[in-house]
């Protein structure tokens, strides 16, 4: 073995009073100091004790006066006794008051010694030593009577027992005494001083011999290294080992899932314990290269480290209650001292140490009076095909309690009401979210959900009491390629930690191999989520939008054609003219009405007028013009009344334009980013698809740095809102119609679903509550009940309204200025064109006037402009002149004919 790394750890339990120093005898002293010890590969274990120190820091009993426990660190480079002894003396000059620390079997003597000669108590989650040891306490359980009752199910009388002595022999004694008993073979070998090779050969001589059954009592390390081994030599199909240690999850046996081998161990720690899963939950956030191991789950001597800190602080806490003066002024002295001068409260620290109880990640930590752990369970876990199983639990009381496989009814759920279920579920809004104030709560009132209230209408067909467990990864459930191991809540019901899984979790294939499902509860798709892009402001001239720009150049043909068709009908048609010619033996001008009121301007003013609905003073006389006015008439009236229908939508409605439409658009983009949740059935959807569009997407996805994957849904939807438009989330169609009904109101589900599926109540394979579930599913849909716990939750609790939008005042309807602007610039603009032609007229009639009365330019304006002003007219209506001398006609009599040209009434 290499050189040693160890660390002492001095803990200062202190007021935060501290400066308030005073020498009462009847409490504890201001100063509390406990020493630490760890040996070289206990970084993860060192991890769990600075947590735990830090969160018993930061969580102070309220109703106490509140100590800390601040760490101090020693290092030394080996772990031989004579570096042990310095490090305890240190510690012990320092005035400590109880070491915590781990042991391996060259100190665990020394450090044992010097605890019970000066009074000082260990508190170690190392290997539990045999013998009494006044001073010591045991945190790690034995696993003596849980391995010895197991040999006894499996009916063994001929196994191999490899063991290495870094626990000592415990195990090994007592496997050999029960052999004496029961007239056992078995084969001790000691394996401490092995490496690959001879471990291979080790286990081609115990396959010639037949041996197939193996008692393995190794450190983990070693374990690790065996195993592979193992796995070289295919020492696996019609094996059976048994793990005599305490942390079954903890060892790698992906590489036994599919080879036939029977391995079957112990877990002290369970983690669906809620206590478990909000230490993961703070565990999970730690950072790896300040806190080494953080990186993987606690261990079980991580959970064990965890617990004895709290031991500790537990002591501590009711020394200060009874007020027991535990200084060591007086006892600082030389640990090396002859004879030795033990700490004459050493007894009050032990006695209050082991009368500690509480309820630690390992289960109720409890001491008898040789610090030996009392009243605890562990489960027992066999490896199946899927991966680790929990099948029963052994405990002092019942000893070893096996789940049994035996068959049922498919609707029998007898025994049921006895116990309680566990529910495994996912923390997904709006399945399942904590309550307002959930502190207040206890159990499954601290939730609420869709998920949540369906549980409850099971349970209540069903008839059964359940706890609701957060899946602790946070996942749905998938099968890493590699270790074969499932995530999640397949997972957790695979494993044997729930009974039943009610969440969004999509029925595939792949999960239907190892879980059974109900009948949908919901149907869904996988659906696109972008960020809902800006509202379009309407144009200057929306007001054309109504109808498409085709239409307005077929309107403006067709009233041109009416307007031509009318001037041609009105000529060649007798009834359109008229002629009144003077009365004979009169000599009056001929009227002034024209013969033809149909000229081409006249027609096109008469069209105009009737498709702005609006009247002239002229009308057609002859039926083919009454028939062509009456079409366009009819024409006009369409028209106008489909343009007004669409009008009031397109003025007050902002429509939004949509960059992505389909995932086709997707696909043949690369401006904007894609992908799905990291863990679920969507991302195994686009991996096994044979589409070529989602091949195409999934090629994308799998290959695009940074990694469009998202561990969460709710990170997919914050990568949504933060990405400006340049990141879509595929997710489904549920979730993404429940985010859009959530303020802040800013994304929106596009296209179609991608494909059809539903979400089950998922058990276990062969559970006895899987024909009830899905018997209760089935009653809950044809009541209705499942589609108004949708629109409940969905809809009723929505924040967006019916639109999608944020809330809208009333105002939201009304017009603004940006929808009809062209209508105002048409308006003016018609205004200054009308100007500016009575301008050209005015200058275009002075021209005239002024070379007909020889006049200047300058001059005949401004005759015109006083004219303008006076407004001065004759008894006809006409305008006078006054300085115009009045024309004589000396030309035969004129008539105007159809309106192009005046030709005589006689021939010359």
């Amino acid at each position: 073995m290499s050189v040693q790394l160890c660390a002492i750890i001095e803990l200062s339990v202190m007021r935060l009073n501290m400066w308030k120093r005073e020498s009462v005898s009847s409490d504890l002293s201001p100063l509390s100091l406990s020493g630490g010890l760890f040996i070289r590969n206990t970084d993860q274990e060192y991890t769990a004790f600075r947590l735990a120190i830090f969160l018993h820091n930061t969580s102070p009993n309220a109703s106490e006066a509140p100590f800390n426990l601040v760490p101090h660190v020693d290092n030394i480079e080996t772990a031989n006794s004579f570096a042990v002894t310095n490090a305890f003396c240190s510690q012990y000059s320092r005035g400590v008051f109880a070491i915590f620390g781990l042991y391996d079997k060259r100190s665990v003597h020394t450090l044992t010694s010097f605890c019970s000669a000066l009074h000082i108590s260990l508190i170690t989650p190392s290997f539990p030593t045999e013998g009494e040891s006044q001073f010591t306490l045991q945190l790690r359980p034995s696993i003596r009577g849980a391995l010895l009752s197991l040999l006894d199910h499996y009916d063994w009388n001929k196994f191999v027992f490899l063991y290495d002595t870094d626990r000592g022999y415990a195990i090994l004694q007592a496997i050999m005494e029960k052999a004496g008993q029961n007239n056992w073979q078995v084969s001790a070998i000691c394996v401490e001083n092995f490496n690959d090779a001879s471990y291979r050969r080790l286990l081609e001589d115990l396959d010639r011999r037949q041996e197939k059954k193996f008692v393995i009592d190794l450190e983990a390390e070693r374990l690790q290294n065996m195993l592979e081994q193992v796995i070289v030599g295919k020492h696996v199909k019609g094996y059976h080992y048994i793990m005599a240690n305490l942390g079954f999850k903890d060892i790698n046996l992906e590489r036994f899932m599919h080879g036939g081998a029977n391995v079957t161990g112990f877990q002290l720690v369970d983690f669906s314990n809620p206590m478990v899963i909000k230490l993961m939950q703070r565990w999970n956030k730690l950072d790896q290269r300040e806190y080494p191991g953080s990186d993987a789950p606690p261990k079980y001597t991580s959970a064990l480290t965890y617990d004895g800190v709290m031991v500790m602080a537990e002591a501590f806490r009711n020394l200060r209650r009874q007020k027991v003066d535990i200084s060591r002024r007086g006892n600082a002295g030389d640990c090396l001292a002859n004879p030795a001068a033990p700490w004459n409260q050493g007894i009050d620290m032990e006695r209050t140490l082991k009368q500690v109880r509480l309820q630690g990640l390992t289960g109720n930590v409890q001491f008898d009076h040789y610090g030996r752990r009392v009243n605890y369970t562990m489960d027992v876990f066999e490896l199946k095909n899927n991966g680790p199983r929990r099948i029963g639990y052994w405990n002092d009381a019942d000893k070893l309690v096996l789940i049994q496989d035996s068959p049922l009814l498919p609707n029998d759920t007898s025994g049921m009401e006895n116990r309680t279920v566990v529910v495994t579920t996912i923390m997904e809004g709006p399945y399942v979210m904590l309550k307002k104030n959930w502190e207040m709560y206890e159990g499954n009132d601290q939730y609420e959900g869709y998920c949540v209230d369906l549980a409850s209408e099971i349970a209540k067909h069903i008839g059964i009491k359940y706890k609701i467990s957060i899946v602790p990864d946070g996942k749905y459930g998938a099968r890493d390629p590699e270790t074969k191991i499932w995530n999640g809540m397949v997972g957790e019901l695979v494993y044997g930690k729930a009974e039943i899984a009610v969440a969004p979790l999509t029925i595939t294939l792949v999960r239907e191999e190892v879980i059974d499902f109900s009948k949908p509860f919901m149907s869904l798709g996988i659906s696109i989520m972008i960020k809902k892009p800006q509202k379009s402001k309407p144009g200057v001239f929306s007001f054309l939008d109504p109808l498409a720009y085709e239409i307005w150049m077929c309107i403006v043909f067709a009233y041109i054609g009416v307007s031509v068709v009318l001037f041609l009908v009105s000529r060649f048609s007798p009834y359109e003219w008229h002629t009144e010619e003077p009365e004979e033996g009169t000599d009056g001008p001929p009227s002034d009405q024209p013969p033809n009121e149909f000229g081409i301007f006249n027609s096109l003013w008469f069209s105009l007028g009737a498709f702005m609905q609006q009247g002239c003073d002229i009308s057609p006389r002859s039926l083919s013009g009454r028939i062509v006015g009456g079409v366009w008439w009819f024409f006009t009236l369409i028209i106008i009344s489909s343009y007004t229908a669409n009008l009031a939508a397109f003025l007050t409605v902002e429509r939004m334009v949509s960059p992505i439409e389909s995932a086709e658009d997707l696909a043949k983009q690369t401006d904007i980013a894609y992908g799905t949740l990291d863990s679920g059935s969507t991302k195994e959807f686009f991996r096994r698809s044979k589409i070529a569009v989602y091949e195409k997407m999934w090629g994308y996805m799998k290959s695009a740095e940074p990694t469009v994957f998202t561990k969460t849904t709710a990170e997919g939807v914050a990568r949504v809102r933060k990405s400006k438009g340049k990141y879509a989330f595929l997710l489904e169609s549920t979730m993404n119609e429940y985010t859009e009904q959530r303020k802040p109101c800013d994304t929106m589900k596009v296209g179609g679903n991608l494909d059809s599926k539903g979400y089950g109540v998922a058990t276990p394979k062969g559970s006895q509550l899987r024909s009830a579930v899905n018997l209760a599913v089935l009653k809950l849909n044809e009541q209705g009940l499942l589609d108004k716990l949708k629109n409940k939750w969905w809809y009723d609790k929505g924040e967006c309204g019916s639109g999608g939008g944020g809330e809208k005042d009333k105002s939201s309807q009304a017009l603004s200025l940006s929808n009809v602007a062209g209508v105002f610039y048409i308006l003016v603009g018609g205004l200054g064109l009308a100007m500016l032609v009575a301008l050209i007229e005015f200058c275009y009639k002075s021209r005239n006037e002024a070379k007909r009365m020889k006049l200047t330019f300058t001059e005949a304006m401004r005759n015109k402009a006083r004219l303008s002003i006076t407004g001065s007219v004759g008894e006809n209506g006409r305008v006078l002149t006054p300085d115009c001398p009045k024309a004589v006609h000396t030309g035969p009599p004129l008539r105007q004919s159809s309106g192009l040209a005046l030709v005589s009434s006689e021939l010359p």
